[in-house]
């Protein structure tokens, strides 16, 4: 039992690898705008906007603030533990083996699972942009066999994956239904990450600037199209004009789309051993480009809500070439822009979480959790050569048989509870001494501050919203029961929160992420948790099977 919680000893002057030290500040920032501005702008926006209408701006603004703390903890454990691995190494360093596992077991999901969704939103685009230019590739070539499979079942308009199961070929009594755009880039993304980090890091700052300049043009175009009257919509069910039609349980309900978003930025702490002084370079890399994505999430979520009607964004999976298609703007050449540049925005995500999962798998490998292939470095490339075709693979085959809506919420719930261990993590951790030109987490003292924010906030909030609070212990409600469950238990668990920041005075940076990321896990509905905990029943399992038995730590 003393096995599974003990320790592993980390030193903030190890900065040994086999990998190669290539990255600087602004490489960290490019990596992190690619990881963060991708899929959750050009992909899952439309279907947060359907979810929260204009009021989903509010959500971005948690998740921001959720992501901002959890950043500052990453960083803090950054600066102490130089070496890959990101929340799985640090877990490591404070809650012990088999949490650490847990975490890492999580990161496959968000990693791993992730890209898959990715790689179906870049063949959405794909597809879209050769339709634009005349080009068309069978249906059945461009989707998954599960997808039309659902469509059919279903009901389903969409027109495509109807089309794509009647025509269809058969293979004995199987239609061949295949994604086969989502399975090249795969193929290609991974070879990249095979050849080299310098390679990647040249490709993915040029592609970063070509998305941001589009970026800013879809803003600066779209601000003249703005029609004021969109922002405050009116609620069907009761006739009133509201920046939030669908209520805060409609906003919170986009959580996974939003947050899906923001996932990208812990993959940088992954390259720490191939990040030049990681200390200084990694925290300062992670912040900027968090703020700097959260300022642009909330600028295109005005624009496009704007632009069209929330209501109009339903099964829409190209938002930002949606809102200047001919029904809306009519700006045909910037629909043509906006096509092309997600594609090279989307492929920038892509090749940063699939350069994160192997450098993941490299360093469990390296503590004997996971098999030593996975720890192999290539004699030329120096990059982790087998965890990298394992990740191919593992992203690959996946997109032959699941679709996207299942990925996306089976990433997110992942994510944030790996942020939410990390930072339990932070506070868990023992005062350093401060080294000039190393990130240091400023100490508040939460004894005082912490209770007065939650309990004050609190009270504000039922003073505003008093129907909530008398309706909370209502869960059998269809709509709404689950979140007020779920808010119930985010109650409770913030105070007692608040009585051990009162006994152990507890850092408030760390406590704020902690309660901010445990606010988001809220959103999440019962389907998730069923999935996410048979997920995390299966780790267990190999854990015991394998790893402990061949722990480094253990030996």
């Amino acid at each position: 039992m003393n096995q599974l919680f003990r320790r592993k000893q980390y030193s903030d002057k190890d900065t040994s690898t086999n990998l190669l030290r290539v990255l600087g500040v602004w490489d960290i920032v490019f990596f992190g705008i690619a990881a963060i501005i991708g899929a959750g702008s050009f992909s899952s926006l439309g279907e947060a906007i359907f979810r929260g209408g204009p009021g989903v701006i509010l959500l971005y603004l948690i998740c921001g603030f959720a992501c901002g703390f959890t950043a500052l903890c990453y960083a803090e454990f950054a600066s102490r533990i130089p070496t890959a691995g990101s929340a799985y190494t640090y877990a490591y360093a404070s809650f012990g083996e088999l949490i650490a596992w847990i975490i890492g077991w999580a990161l496959i999901m968000e990693y791993s699972f992730g890209n898959i969704y990715v790689a179906f939103s870049w063949s959405d685009y794909f597809t879209s942009f050769l339709g634009r230019l005349g080009m068309h590739i069978p249906d059945y070539l461009t989707c998954s066999y599960t997808e039309a499979k659902k469509a059919i079942l279903n009901g389903s308009e969409n027109k495509d994956l109807i089309n794509a199961w009647k025509t269809a070929p058969l293979i004995g009594n199987l239609k061949f239904i295949v994604d086969v755009p989502a399975l090249v880039i795969n193929g290609l993304i991974t070879w990249l990450c095979y050849v080299g980090v310098k390679e990647s890091k040249n490709f993915n700052n040029s592609l970063v600037i070509l998305k941001l300049a589009v970026i800013i043009l879809v803003i600066l175009v779209g601000f003249a199209y703005i029609n004021t009257d969109n922002w405050t919509p009116v609620n069907p069910e009761n006739g009133v004009e509201s920046f939030m039609p669908n209520g805060f349980t409609g906003v919170m309900s986009a959580v996974s789309g939003v947050f899906f978003a923001y996932i990208g930025f812990d993959a940088l702490s992954v390259l720490s051993e191939e990040t030049k002084n990681p200390q200084k370079t990694l925290p300062k890399g992670m912040i900027i480009s968090l703020v700097l994505c959260t300022v642009i999430y909330i600028a295109l979520t005005l624009v496009l809500t704007g632009m069209v009607d929330y209501r109009k964004f339903d099964g829409v999976g190209d938002p930002l070439s949606f809102i200047f298609e001919k029904s809306n703007a009519n700006v045909a050449w910037m629909e043509l822009v906006v096509s092309f540049v997600a594609i090279v925005a989307i492929t920038t995500v892509l090749l940063v979480f699939q350069m994160g999962q192997p450098r993941i798998w490299y360093a469990m490998s390296r503590d004997g959790l996971m098999p030593q292939r996975f720890q192999k470095v290539h004699p030329k490339y120096k990059t982790p050569s087998y965890a990298t075709i394992i990740t191919g693979i593992v992203v690959g085959v996946p997109i032959i048989f699941t679709d996207k809506s299942f990925i996306l919420d089976f990433t997110s719930i992942g994510t944030i509870f790996a942020f939410v261990l990390v930072c339990a993590g932070v506070l868990m951790l023992p005062a350093k001494e401060k080294v000039k030109g190393r990130f240091h987490l400023p100490y508040i003292n939460s004894k005082i501050i912490f209770p007065v924010i939650f309990i004050g906030g609190l009270i504000g909030f039922y003073l505003w919203q008093p129907e909530f609070f008398h309706e909370l212990a209502d869960w059998a409600d269809p709509k709404e029961g689950e979140f007020r469950a779920s808010i119930f238990f985010f109650i409770i668990i913030n105070l007692i929160l608040c009585v051990v920041a009162f006994i152990k005075n507890l850092s408030l940076i760390p406590l704020i992420g902690l309660s901010s990321c445990l606010y988001l896990l809220t959103g999440m509905s019962h389907e998730n948790w069923f999935w996410f905990g048979l997920w995390f029943a299966i780790g267990l399992v190999i854990y015991f099977c394998y790893g402990y038995k061949h722990s480094k730590l253990r030996s």
